[in-house]
């Protein structure tokens, strides 16, 4: 595993390269299914790197990937889930504040995760057996502090729409952010700079970061309470497991006061 683990780490920097280079020529853009909701060949041409350098080495691997038909679920042998570029709209409109993000499991267990802020040059890596580090550097885990003393991150439409009752999170909180990009709003509650993100997310959205939050305390959940399914889009919430109970109070019984 180790040996897979630096793999994945050396081609995710690889791929960051090629990104740079293209991100400075002309490319397309297309909508999928909004204005808000776009692929550039840019996406596709990162993605296409990836699962081809993955393929040489573990051919018999299989892929959950966003921008492609492969679509093998995580319980199924052993499947690299690929997020090409997370928060693309914000990669096609300021140049900033988006990842390459990668996954591996092994029979649903996930092995390690990998969120890469490009332009930073931040690789936040590890999971599973593995320590979680930002460029070498050892993460400590969730530091237990509350939520009137954090900051949290939210999709902004969850909040107009006050969904599963979020406000009444939400308004115990010092403020809200929102970054436009769900794997560097993770990485930022991994790295104690927000309390929790709460968005509408699909499995490559959200692969990575929840191998890495396992072990500094953090745990990706519906806002239901469910285990999130790895298969369709679904509102999310990545916090303090320690406070997990007290989230899901409010989010669920329609309160107003937090625990």
């Amino acid at each position: 595993m180790e040996s897979k683990f630096t793999f994945a780490q050396n081609v995710i920097k690889e791929a960051g390269k090629l990104l740079l280079q293209q991100m400075e020529d002309i490319f397309d853009i297309t909508v999928k299914s909004t204005n808000d909701d776009i692929v550039t060949s840019v996406d596709v041409a990162i993605q296409t790197f990836l699962m081809q350098k993955i393929t040489v080495s573990y051919p018999k691997d299989h892929f959950l990937a966003e921008e492609s038909d492969n679509q093998q679920a995580i319980s199924d042998g052993n499947v690299w889930v690929i997020d090409p570029i997370d928060g693309t709209l914000n990669f096609v409109t300021q140049k900033s504040d988006f990842a390459i993000m990668l996954a591996y499991f092994e029979q649903g267990v996930g092995q390690f995760g990998l969120i890469y802020d490009v332009m930073a040059d931040k690789l936040y890596a590890g999971g599973g057996i593995f320590p979680v580090t930002c460029n070498g550097r050892e993460l400590p885990v969730f530091d237990g502090r509350p939520l009137n003393q954090s900051l949290v991150a939210c999709n902004t439409g969850m909040i107009v729409q006050n969904d599963h009752n979020i406000l009444a999170v939400l308004q115990n909180a010092l403020g809200i952010r929102n970054y436009g990009c769900a794997g560097l709003s993770m990485a930022k509650v991994l790295n104690n700079q927000l309390w929790a993100y709460f968005s509408n997310v699909y499995p490559w959205d959200y692969a990575a970061a929840s191998i890495l939050g396992q072990s500094l305390g953090y745990e990706l959940l519906t806002l239901d309470g469910q285990t999130v399914d790895f298969i369709s889009r679904e509102k999310v919430v990545f916090l303090p497991r320690q406070y997990k109970a007290d989230v899901l109070h409010l989010l669920n019984k329609n309160e107003q006061n937090w625990a």
